[in-house]
């Protein structure tokens, strides 16, 4: 679904009726000068973004965009695509036709892919002086996380904290005498366990341990083996690693080879198609832990869901696990972001037009804009309260608010905690879980080397490596392949450069 904007601003006509009246001497001189001399005040300039996020409405029920339009002189269309296979088509397609929008979210493969097509505009020059106050606001550390090329092309919304951790039926644990699995070994025991004890009650074989979306799933137990997730680059001891390459990945998978083994494992793990599927069989009481985020679990209407499907249902989020590598709840990337967007090069072209984009994107950066984006409007959805925001009931109406959000939040947290103050526990709890630091985000792919092909083979190995279908002995054969028939090494090579260029490596 999406939403399209092309209804002329009010603000549009009201200037309009005052030029009229102007014309018929009815107006006031304009500062500095006589009626006979005044200009007709200039029109909103259109501009266009696009991106994907939650669904809008109306513009003139949208009171973000009434604010922006009024305080910049604009009329913004704020197109959204509320699925990102959705959007990543259309963004495609217009790029290509060259009908393309003035502002686009772009993802890291996106920003590569048409920054080398020089389809985007090179912002570097500009944010000595138009983009001065975005450049201010994001600060040289998330900056560089638009990097592409070497060139800023992109404008980065860093990510401040990861949400998902394993989540598990308390009840169940206190059901069957079991404590809260501290390490891979108790894990797997509590899996078994709700398994095969029947910890619901039921006299039924119809529960299982664990459940999640994809190899994402076991990123706690990767992280207990000081491993990350397929395909990251991260250091450990002064060295820059990869997850194919680093020693204690096999250890990994014959540990997580166990656990499927075991029959804990959702058999669907690889068809979980997102988090409905996971809601829904933990709401049935299928599963007893989920690999899941905060923000899909421990919302209000989440609770109410799980407690409407069973009232004595306790979910408790787990502690990272300690293992021989270390304890860490998975990895998160610090090298890139879930929110980006950049400039098409063709909007260089109307100066008036580039210029407002400019200032829309230095007024979310400022304090006033960004309160309007986070927050909405004072007085109406928020108050202050000793300078700490103080959410209305009306704030709940903004929901989509974020997707105004074109350059981050300052402090993740404390947007989280206002937005959502019953589920402060959760977040925080996910915020403080220790996590491997990933760099990929820093890291251009060369050329000749096919991110997406090299992903589709790994996967389908790596499947094959727990399940059983292909011996961990063939595990060095697989990296070789890899290096060799999908031109690893290059990218290895190219994150070694780039990431010792950084400084990032003592």
């Amino acid at each position: 679904m999406n939403t399209k904007r092309n209804t002329a601003s009010v603000m549009a006509v009201m200037l309009g009726a005052s030029a009229l009246l102007a014309a018929c001497g009815g107006g006031s001189p304009a500062p500095g000068g006589s009626s006979s001399t005044a200009k007709t005040p200039a029109s909103p300039v259109k501009i266009e973004a696009i991106r994907n996020g939650a669904a809008l409405p109306a513009p003139d029920a949208d009171p973000i965009k009434k604010e922006l339009d009024k305080a910049l002189g604009i009329d913004l269309n704020l197109s959204v695509y509320t699925t990102s296979a959705d959007y990543t088509n259309q963004i495609n397609v217009r790029m290509a036709s060259g009908n393309v929008p003035d502002l686009i979210w772009v993802s890291k493969d996106l920003l590569n892919s048409f920054a080398s097509k020089n389809l985007l505009l090179d912002l570097t020059p500009y944010y000595e002086k138009e983009l001065k106050q975005t450049k201010d606001w994001l600060g040289p550390e998330t900056m560089r996380l638009g990097l592409a090329y070497g060139k800023n092309y992109g404008i980065p919304n860093p990510n401040q904290f990861v949400y998902s951790t394993y989540w598990i039926r308390k009840d169940w644990l206190d059901q069957l005498g079991l404590k809260m699995p501290g390490t891979p070994e108790e894990l797997l025991n509590v899996m078994k366990a709700f398994t095969e004890k029947d910890p619901d009650g039921n006299g039924k074989k119809d529960t299982y341990g664990l459940t999640g979306v994809g190899f994402n799933t076991f990123a706690p137990v990767l992280g207990a083996y000081g491993v990350g997730l397929p395909h990251d680059f991260y250091i450990r001891d002064n060295k820059l690693l990869n997850s194919f390459t680093d020693p204690n990945m096999k250890d990994a998978l014959a540990f997580i080879k166990k656990l499927v083994d075991s029959g804990g494992v959702d058999r669907e793990l690889f068809s979980n198609s997102g988090a409905p599927v996971i809601q829904q069989k933990a709401y049935q009481g299928q599963a007893g832990i989920v690999q899941i985020n905060w923000s899909d679990f421990a919302k209000d209407e989440h609770i109410e869901k799980i407690k409407a499907a069973n009232p004595k249902a306790q979910w408790v989020q787990v502690p990272a696990l300690k293992g021989p590598g270390g304890q860490f709840d998975g990895s998160w990337q610090i090298g890139t972001t879930n929110q980006m967007f950049a400039i098409p090069k063709g909007v260089e072209k109307n100066p008036e037009k580039l210029k407002k984009v400019f200032d829309l994107i230095n007024y979310v950066s400022s304090k006033d804009g960004s309160m309007l984006v986070q927050y909405g409007v004072k007085g109406v959805h928020y108050n202050l309260d000793n300078g700490k925001v103080v959410k209305t009931d009306k704030l709940n109406d903004i929901g989509y608010v974020w997707d105004y959000q074109f350059t981050g939040r300052p402090d993740e947290f404390e947007y989280l905690r206002v937005r959502f103050p019953s589920s402060e526990k959760a977040i925080e709890f996910a915020k403080n879980q220790p996590r491997i630091q990933a760099l990929n985000g820093f890291v251009d792919f060369p050329t000749g080397y096919n991110h997406a092909d090299a992903s589709r083979y790994t996967q389908e190995e790596l499947v094959k490596f727990i399940y059983g279908k292909r011996p961990l002995e063939e595990y060095d054969a697989f990296v070789k392949a890899l290096m060799d028939n999908f031109k690893y090494k290059s990218y290895m090579d190219e994150a070694q450069k780039t990431i010792t260029g950084l400084g990032l490596l003592k």
